[in-house]
């Protein structure tokens, strides 16, 4: 008989492994950036909201939030210690009146991650609760950050060119849902399984896309419209 238990450990440490290769995705970006001693026109936004959702997952996976996560727990504490590494990067390579606005963002998520973990352990008195009102938090920063490849993907059906749209990234993203959304349903998790089954969706259409206007993308063209910004899903 299989181990369910087992199983699920494995599908977890491959989600791990795919989210970790997804976290460290932008490195080629933060190179440019620190050879060029400027962010240019590259946007902290991703990554300020990444550390924030990476960070109440993290929370999420405490034993006294919802046992048995420890997996959750592992991938997004590097996450967190990744999005910090950027975002300093961020604030030695950015002008003055930019470096200010990441530093009241990040006060705003501190602010706001105190009041969600005193909350949470000062009203909530079992796991289960605990499990729901967090869980529910997560689920909505998820859904948020899943609108953000929204805007590529119009950009792909309006140019009909998938030139901006990385193709591994939008596959990672695509097996990072479908490994994270098998590991919640091993032992229900609905938590997980919803933000996972929206991503799943999100990269089989984003996957989709690129095998529609793969041959009509002129991949000889200029890059000086290339977007600056870059899109980070965690998905746990």
């Amino acid at each position: 008989m299989v181990d369910t238990g087992l199983v699920r450990t494995v599908i977890g440490i491959i989600g791990n492994i795919i989210s970790l290769i997804m976290f460290l995705s932008p490195i080629p970006t933060f190179y440019r950036i620190v050879k060029q001693k400027t962010v240019s026109d590259f946007k902290p936004d991703p990554y300020v909201v990444t550390l924030l959702n990476c960070a109440l997952w993290v929370f999420y996976g405490m034993p006294f939030v919802h046992p048995d996560s420890i997996l959750v727990v592992s991938i997004n504490g590097a996450g967190v210690v990744i999005e910090l590494v950027y975002i300093l990067l961020f604030l030695i390579f950015s002008l003055g009146s930019q470096r200010l606005k990441i530093f009241k963002a990040l006060v705003v998520e501190v602010i706001f991650f105190v009041i969600v973990v005193l909350v949470t352990m000062y009203i909530f008195h079992t796991t289960r609760h605990r499990s729901l009102v967090v869980g529910i938090i997560c689920i909505i920063f998820n859904i948020l950050m899943y609108l953000s490849p929204l805007t590529v993907m119009r950009m792909v059906i309006k140019t009909k060119s998938v030139k901006y749209m990385p193709f591994y990234l939008s596959l990672a993203n695509f097996f990072n849902g479908v490994v994270w959304l098998v590991y919640s349903l091993l032992k229900f998790d609905a938590n997980i399984l919803i933000p996972n089954g929206l991503g799943t969706i999100s990269g089989a259409v984003q996957l989709i896309l690129y095998a529609t206007f793969y041959r009509t993308t002129q991949w000889e063209d200029d890059d000086n419209d290339r977007p600056r910004s870059e899109v980070q899903v965690s998905n746990v």
